[in-house]
């Protein structure tokens, strides 16, 4: 990382609000009717194809933008595993996060924006939220927090292999695009349970946006859901990076 901790600060902002604008609006796109991704109600014409690569470019291009100053973590959970394992200092972490949630805040007021004459038009408050925040489709915190704990943990160990791998180390705008093909696969392949969210600024800025703001057709925010989607990428995280410190090394 090269900028001062004030740009770093800026490139996390920034580069968490294109992450949400881009996924959660292409969740917004499937999800929301009468848009161009979503001809018919649900997820129709490849819309979870749609959704998983908006959250792939939606960390790939900030990581391509901004990974060379700020190290590109846009999510909490990445950086408190990453001042556990003693490769951030702690005295930032509070000011990352700060940025982090204002970033995934902002991101989804613009996504709110851009779809209201649609959110007034979808009735169905599920799919409503979806385009905010995540939810367990068993009912099941249990199966939630193992989703999200197990997800996070295999992000984290893929992009510090992606990053400190030999193959990588002098290139690393192809590792950004690794990084985003693995988002774009995790979403692909273990989103059916929650969604999912890998990110607590990904879910609770934009559920605190979904809570505080008149959006048409809402329903309920689901707060006794929120804290699995916060505590259990930052618990996932720490396992991932510390399974990969302890046999590769950082």
């Amino acid at each position: 990382m090269t900028g001062s901790w004030e740009a770093r600060y800026a490139a996390e902002f920034f580069g968490t609000l294109i992450l949400v604008l881009l996924g959660n609006g292409a969740v917004a796109n499937a999800f929301l009717k009468n848009t161009t991704g979503n001809a018919d109600p649900g997820l129709a014409n490849g819309g979870w194809l749609l959704v998983a690569s908006g959250y792939g470019l939606g960390v790939m291009l900030p990581a391509m933008m901004f990974g060379s100053i700020s190290g590109n973590h846009l999510n909490p959970a990445i950086t408190i595993g990453q001042a556990v394992i003693g490769i951030f200092p702690w005295a930032h972490v509070a000011p990352y996060l700060i940025w982090q949630f204002l970033g995934a805040i902002a991101g989804q007021c613009l996504i709110l924006a851009l779809y209201w004459p649609h959110y007034r038009q979808t009735t169905d408050n599920e799919a409503v939220l979806g385009t905010f925040a995540t939810s367990d489709h068993a009912n099941s915190q249990l199966n939630g927090f193992v989703t999200e704990m197990v997800g996070t943990a295999v992000l984290i160990f893929g992009a510090m292999g992606l990053y400190r791998g030999m193959f990588f180390h002098q290139n690393i705008d192809i590792a950004n695009i690794g990084v985003g093909l693995l988002i774009a696969a995790m979403v692909i392949s273990l989103g059916g349970p929650t969604g999912p969210a890998l990110n607590p600024a990904r879910d609770l800025g934009p559920r605190l946006v979904h809570a505080l703001f008149p959006v048409p057709n809402k329903g309920s925010s689901h707060w006794e859901y929120s804290w699995v989607p916060v505590v259990a990428p930052i618990v996932g995280a720490v396992i991932g990076i510390w399974i990969y410190k302890i046999f590769f090394g950082l």
